[in-house]
């Protein structure tokens, strides 16, 4: 009797993190969709996905890829700037991110890369588009180039993950002890770390948190950072960018001095890995540079991206 009595407290304490998850977050369906405000949703191979278009129509095509957990309100302060620069700025959320959807799948960069290719096609795009990457989002942009270099015209990093060493300890990801934890502690974890991302700064934290937060009122968001930490383009992608650096092209690689999640010095391999990439250091800039120095970003990018240097074409050769 004493042993079925503790076999039924531990299997309660096991699945109290799945219930409460559940009773605590709704369905991100449809009928919601209505509610939230006014965007676009695409219906993709994968699930819906929803993006944000800024900017005059006929404005050179530029793509912001946010990195592994912040949605698109981390551009909130770079994509009106190149909107009114005369720029045609998409930015979207990644699946299990934001307001698009959660597949239950494995979050690979195939995954990723597949999001990004037919939602560029579901808007009959199909000319060469600008891409800039935040953090992960740097990782996608190097493997949609890498695939369709055709599809790419210039290339912006922001902080890339690739040569970034796993996380020490790994427990979060091993099987069953690694869905419990982030079921029931993921989003304790993530909100810790703001200070690592943005500073102590209490304002800036409170906005960002603030907005960070909607994505969890839908269930779905642990599983996702999950399965991207297991199977995401996160590490070991040398061989990546290797292949990146056969092909000739323009692209720049922005880091913050500051930053505590991808050290400064993990710019040397990147720079190593692919010698064509510009490389511009932001002082006293963390992991979030775009959010916490736009004026700095902002600048670069508009020089780099330059209105007036539109080929129409992706200019690139491979050696």
């Amino acid at each position: 009797m004493t042993f079925a009595i503790a076999l039924v407290i531990i299997l309660v304490v096991l699945g109290l993190p799945f219930a409460l998850h559940y009773m605590r977050h709704q369905e991100l369906t449809d009928a919601v969709r209505q509610t939230l405000p006014h965007k676009t949703f695409v219906k993709l191979s994968d699930g819906i996905t929803h993006c944000e278009w800024l900017g005059p129509e006929d404005g050179p095509k530029v793509v912001l890829i946010h990195g592994f957990s912040s949605p698109i309100f981390i551009w909130d302060h770079n994509a009106p700037a190149l909107a009114e620069a005369g720029f045609r700025v998409l930015r979207y959320d990644l699946y299990g991110r934001g307001y698009s959807d959660r597949p239950r799948t494995r979050y690979t960069a195939d995954l990723f890369v597949r999001q990004l290719v037919e939602l560029l096609d579901a808007f009959d795009v199909h000319e060469p588009v600008d891409l800039v990457g935040l953090s992960m989002g740097g990782a996608i942009s190097v493997h949609v180039a890498d695939r369709y270099p055709e599809r790419v015209r210039k290339l912006v990093l922001l902080a890339p993950v690739g040569f970034n060493p796993p996380p020490a300890g790994r427990l979060v990801i091993m099987p069953l002890l690694g869905d419990w934890l982030m079921t029931a502690l993921g989003e304790w974890i993530i909100y810790k770390s703001f200070p690592r991302l943005l500073g102590d700064d209490e304002n800036t934290l409170s906005a960002f948190r603030e907005e960070y937060a909607r994505q969890f009122r839908f269930r779905g968001c642990p599983r996702a950072f999950l399965s991207t930490m297991r199977h995401g383009p996160m590490h070991d992608l040398g061989d990546v960018y290797n292949r990146l650096a056969r092909q000739q092209r323009s692209g720049l690689l922005l880091w913050g001095t500051k930053d505590n999640v991808l050290p400064y010095p993990l710019h040397e391999p990147v720079l190593k890995a692919v010698p064509w990439l510009q490389f511009e250091k932001i002082e006293g800039a963390g992991h979030c540079l775009n959010y916490q120095n736009p004026e700095e970003i902002n600048k670069a990018l508009l020089w780099f991206l330059d209105t007036s240097d539109q080929t129409g074409s992706a200019d690139v050769f491979t050696i």
